[in-house]
C-alpha cells in the first residue's frame, strides 16, 4: 500500500497486492466508498495469481480530501499517475458503478496502449441522466435529491442507501447482512462531503458515449437486471451497443452490489473473461 501524488498536487492512496511480474487487474470502486469495496475480487484474484491494484479516488477513503478536481476528467488522470508510478503494463481495469465509467474515460482521455480489456460492472456510462439525446435516462431532480439529502444528514442517507436498493435489501425476503451494510457507511463516512457532492454531478451528467464509441478494446459489461441504482437497459444494454468489440452478461435478480452479493458468479465470470 502506497501513496502517489498527482501533478496537481492530490496524494492517491493504492494498494498493490501479488508478484510484481504477474498479469495485473486493476479495481475502480464506485461512489462514496473506496478500495475495500474489491474485498471479495481482490483476495480472489490473488489467489488465482494475478497481480492486484485498487485506489480510492481523490476525496475517497484514505485519498486527500482536496475540495476541487471531483471529476470525470481527474479522475482519469489520477488512474494515470498510479499506472505510471507502478510502471503497469496491459493490465485489465474493471471498474463497478462510477468507477465503469472512469475506466471508460481512462481509455478513451489516456489511450489503450496500457490496457488489455475493460470490464464495466453495473456502471454508469453511457449518460444516466434524461437529456435530449438520452430520453430514457433518469430526471436531474433525482440526482438534485441525492445531493440534498447528502446535505442534510450524509450519515443517515448512508446508511439508507445500502440497507435499502444498492444491495436490493428493499425486496421482499431479502436477507440484509448488516457486516455488509455497516461496511458501506464506513467506507462512505471516511470522504469528503464536499467530493461525494460533486461526484454525483459527474457520475450522472458526464457523457461517455464517444469514450465507448471509440474503444477498440475487449469490454465485458455485466448488469443486474434488479440494479435499483443504475437500470440496466439505459446503462449495460446500451454501453455493450456502442462498444464496438462488447460482451453483454444480464444476471436475472441481481442488484446494483452484486460484486460483494454475488461475488461468486461475478468473480467466476471475470476470471473467465481475463483469461479468454
Amino acid at each position: 500500500m502506497g501513496y502517489v501524488t498527482t501533478k496537481d498536487g492530490v496524494d492517491i492512496f493504492y494498494k498493490d497486492w501479488g508478484p510484481k511480474d504477474a498479469p495485473v487487474i486493476f479495481f475502480h470502486h464506485g461512489w462514496p466508498l473506496s478500495a475495500d469495496d474489491w474485498d471479495a475480487q481482490m483476495l480472489f484474484f490473488l489467489q488465482h495469481g494475478f497481480r492486484v491494484i485498487a485506489h480510492d479516488r481523490r476525496g475517497h477513503g484514505r485519498s486527500s480530501q482536496v475540495w476541487d478536481g471531483h471529476d470525470m476528467d481527474h479522475y482519469a488522470d489520477d488512474v494515470a499517475a498510479v499506472v505510471k508510478h507502478l510502471g503497469v503494463q496491459k493490465a485489465v481495469h474493471v471498474g463497478h458503478s462510477t468507477g465503469g465509467g472512469e475506466v471508460i474515460h481512462y481509455v478513451a482521455r489516456h489511450g489503450e496502449d496500457k490496457v488489455a480489456k475493460a470490464v464495466l460492472i453495473s456502471a454508469v456510462p453511457p449518460i444516466m441522466v434524461k437529456t435530449p439525446n438520452n430520453p430514457g435516462g433518469l430526471p436531474k431532480s433525482v440526482f438534485d435529491d441525492l445531493q440534498a439529502k447528502l446535505a442534510a444528514n450524509r450519515a443517515q442517507f448512508y446508511h439508507d442507501v445500502p440497507a435499502g436498493p444498492f444491495y436490493g435489501y428493499n425486496r421482499p425476503n431479502a436477507k440484509p447482512s448488516e457486516g455488509i451494510i455497516w461496511n458501506w457507511w464506513r467506507q462512505g463516512m471516511m470522504g469528503s462531503a464536499k467530493a461525494h457532492y460533486d461526484g454525483i454531478v459527474a457520475f450522472s451528467q458526464t457523457d461517455f458515449t464517444n469514450d465507448l464509441k471509440g474503444a477498440t478494446l475487449p469490454v465485458l459489461v455485466m448488469h443486474g437486471d434488479d440494479d435499483q441504482i443504475v437500470p440496466y437497459e439505459d446503462a449495460g444494454v446500451l454501453s455493450a451497443k456502442y462498444a464496438r468489440n462488447s460482451t453483454l452478461k444480464i444476471y436475472k435478480g441481481f442488484p446494483h452490489g452484486m460484486p460483494t452479493t454475488e461475488a461468486e458468479t461475478i468473480n467466476a465470470d471475470l476470471l473467465a473473461f481475463i483469461r479468454s
